[in-house]
């Protein structure tokens, strides 16, 4: 199925299709903060006719200071680790409305935020749980700046490989305390779910492609996910200055691919698509990981060792980004067992 909305193609037509503020001034996240980008582009993309569900974590203390938001549509909170059984709760509660004839029965977009603790670690079975209900329309967005930065940057499974955090501080007995790989969350939520019509990462720092997944997302219908990477001044330690060029820098490394699953068929996108099509090259992570205080205590060898996985996603995946597979398909026994 082709969704057929406008879509935006040039900044000209960002700016004209996107002009209504629905998150707004007043709210009083730290400075560079790209979360705070990534929700005023999806309400800018989601428009008025929206209710948007806001789990514990950054954006909703920073966005909810009592009696006070920045939110120009309405808003409920539900708890860290709520958010699937309140976007849910949320989409059926106004369909069994419209069908009774108490609502107009018009399009009323549901979006549920989380964080990466929120939706991947406290809220991942909930989150899960909700995108089996393909009865009901809604997307879940996970705002990702890899760490628990509300109470203060604790390690979550999103944290990348060898990046400090108060949980992970490097030591004179072990260097790198955060020696896992970081979750695909994206990945999980595509293939673990196969009816999930819609799937997509995103970053702040290309708000072309981030405003029309948005789009997509909300108007292919059931529930949809998109993986948003937040870089975090506080957290990731450089000049909030500077956060739109970290977030560039994530993709054009190929750190963060940038990707589209709709109706089965994935697809990259932006940067990533000029990546994969040898139009331009990747950069070196290097570039990436020098400017960020979480990785100075990294040696050259551990760079090389995050370029090398990097490059194994990129040269040796089935799919980059989305399955971590390297063997040749057709697989030989189920070919020869189709033959039988």
């Amino acid at each position: 199925m082709t969704i057929s909305i406008k879509l935006a193609r040039t900044v000209k037509d960002l700016l004209m299709m996107a002009q209504t503020e629905y998150f707004d001034a007043g709210h009083r996240t730290c400075q560079g903060c790209e979360s705070a980008m990534v929700l005023r582009w999806v309400a800018k993309a989601a428009g008025p006719n929206t209710i948007v569900i806001g789990a514990t974590g950054c954006m909703y203390v920073a966005n909810t200071t009592y009696y006070t938001t920045a939110w120009a549509l309405p808003w409920i909170h539900t708890q860290l680790s709520g958010t699937g059984s309140a976007v849910v709760g949320t989409a059926a509660a106004l369909k069994a409305l419209m069908e009774k004839g108490k609502l107009p029965n018009e399009k009323i977009n549901v979006i549920g935020i989380c964080g990466d603790l929120g939706c991947a670690d406290a809220g991942l079975s909930e989150v899960s749980n909700a995108l089996t209900h393909t009865k009901y329309n809604f997307l879940i967005l996970m705002y990702d700046n890899e760490s628990s930065a509300n109470t203060d940057i604790q390690e979550t499974t999103m944290t990348p490989y060898g990046a400090l955090t108060t949980f992970s501080p490097s030591g004179k007995q072990v260097r790198i305390m955060k020696y896992r790989w970081k979750k695909n969350m994206a990945a999980m939520m595509a293939v673990g779910h196969p009816e999930v019509r819609y799937v997509a990462t995103a970053i702040a720092a290309d708000p072309i492609d981030l405003y029309n997944k948005v789009k997509k997302a909300l108007e292919i219908g059931g529930p949809t996910f998109i993986h948003t990477l937040d870089p975090c001044p506080k957290g990731w330690g450089y000049d909030p200055k500077y956060s739109h060029e970290i977030g560039k820098l994530a993709v054009e490394t190929g750190i963060w691919p940038l990707f589209e699953i709709e109706d089965g068929k994935f697809r990259l996108t932006s940067t990533s698509a000029r990546i994969a099509s040898g139009e331009i090259k990747r950069k070196p992570v290097r570039e990436y990981l020098r400017r960020q205080s979480r990785f100075k205590h990294l040696t050259d060898e551990d760079i090389e060792y995050i370029q090398r996985k990097v490059d194994e996603m990129w040269e040796k995946w089935l799919i980059p980004g989305l399955i971590p597979l390297t063997r040749e398909l057709p697989y030989p026994e189920v070919t020869k067992a189709s033959t039988k």
